[in-house]
């Protein structure tokens, strides 16, 4: 379908020709009607698919047609980390660029001058508010903010947002808005406490699901099974004879982020980290650094990752297994895009075999499985289905250390 069949004012038709976007998504064909009619939506769509767009186009429209107060708040947007609200806030720019709609991106640092600029936008009533739960409640303690007014109430990947910690922080929020108003969520995935959440502040809502698509064809997968002390070792050698361009490798945690980073930085290798404890300062540093060239490789969370839109990533690697599918799809989906091809490779330790099967009965194949460098020693086998019976050995965490598994052998790394 294209947007040009949806109910949409000659304003965002005009800014979304400028911007060549032609057809829809499958979530923006689905969402955008029902956020027209004015109806509460619960729409579950893996990032990616285009659903900032499916909430931003018809609250746009419904702005600029009908009427809203001044100088008023009348629409928050709530996004879990400082990078996608940045995203949001650079495709509002866009889709509002031929209507007379104001908007202000409320996000944390510690700079000073940028929360002055977030409390005058605040306190003078921007159309639209696109915010982190953290900053808009500071701004709210201040006594400055009133969400009096406020029409829609949108939620942008609300899964994430709980799995930070979030839930109580959105339950004040919704204290300061009205009870009237249209409240719409947006979510990867649909676990118990998500519906919960929905229970508590959606009205007899619509809902729109979106089953987790494959990655791209042109994304070449592979894995290692390995023991979790050759991972580095198989980094070493990947990158002895040559380090792509782009390379962006995915940890489960960011204590795990900080520990690659240092040992890629021992390699001699050029490379950055992306994690929560770093400052809003530093992370813009290292994505201008990574973008420009000058950082050949990225080690990221996945948190902080969804704000990362580069398109000629070459290679993706998994340190860790991913903890679900649409995880998976999502990180290895930053490779081979805008026409592009790209690489994904996984290292799959005995205690995350089960996890990579589930990946693989969802993509309803086989990855192939890379033999581990014959310098790093031999690696276990993958057998997914028995990896929880018999109480077996893992190998050491520590890459100088040799771990056995049973009666094998390793050279130490």
């Amino acid at each position: 379908m294209k947007f040009s069949e949806l109910p949409l004012n000659d304003s965002v038709l005009d800014a979304l020709d400028a911007m060549r976007f032609e057809e829809c998504t499958p979530i923006q064909e689905k969402s955008i009607p029902v956020i027209l009619e004015g109806r509460d939506l619960i729409a579950v769509a893996q990032t990616g698919t285009g659903k900032t767009a499916a909430y931003l186009l018809p609250v746009l429209n419904r702005l600029s047609e009908e009427e809203h107060p001044e100088d008023a708040i009348n629409c928050i947007v709530m996004a879990p980390t400082r990078e996608l609200a940045q995203q949001i806030d650079q495709q509002m720019e866009g889709f509002s660029y031929f209507m007379p709609v104001s908007s202000v991106a409320v996000y944390g640092g510690n700079d000073g001058i940028l929360f002055e600029q977030q409390k005058k936008g605040l306190t003078l009533g921007a159309d639209v508010v696109i915010a982190t739960p953290g900053r808009l409640i500071a701004h709210l303690n201040l006594g400055y903010v009133d969400l009096s007014k406020v029409s829609y109430f949108i939620l942008d990947e609300a899964d994430r947002m709980l799995d930070m910690g979030f839930y109580e922080d959105i339950m004040q929020i919704v204290k300061y808005l009205p009870k009237e108003r249209q409240t719409i969520m947006f979510s990867a995935t649909m676990p118990a406490k998500i519906q919960q959440l929905a229970q508590n502040i959606l009205n007899n809502p619509a809902e729109v699901k979106l089953a987790v698509s494959k990655p791209a064809d042109k994304i070449i997968q592979a894995a290692y099974v390995c023991y979790e002390n050759q991972k580095l070792g198989i980094i070493r050698s990947l990158f002895a004879d040559e380090v792509p361009e782009r390379v962006i490798i995915f940890a489960s945690s960011k204590i795990k982020v900080k520990e690659v980073t240092k040992a890629l930085k021992q390699m001699k290798l050029n490379v950055g980290e992306m994690h929560s404890d770093l400052e809003q300062a530093q992370r813009e540093a290292v994505m201008h650094e990574f973008k420009a060239g000058r950082v050949n490789i990225l080690v990221a969370t996945d948190i902080v990752a969804r704000g990362i839109d580069i398109d000629d990533i070459r290679l993706v690697i998994n340190f860790d297994v991913p903890h679900d599918c649409e995880d998976y799809v999502h990180r290895i989906g930053r490779t081979a895009r805008a026409n592009n091809d790209g690489v994904a490779i996984t290292f799959v330790s005995e205690k995350e075999q089960t996890n990579f099967r589930t990946i693989e009965k969802f993509l309803e194949k086989d990855i192939y499985k890379i033999p581990v460098p014959a310098e790093l020693g031999e690696a276990p086998e993958y057998q997914p289905k028995n990896r929880d019976k018999g109480g077996k050995r893992r190998g050491g965490n520590k890459p100088h250390k040799g771990g056995g598994d049973r009666k094998r052998q390793r050279k130490t790394n």
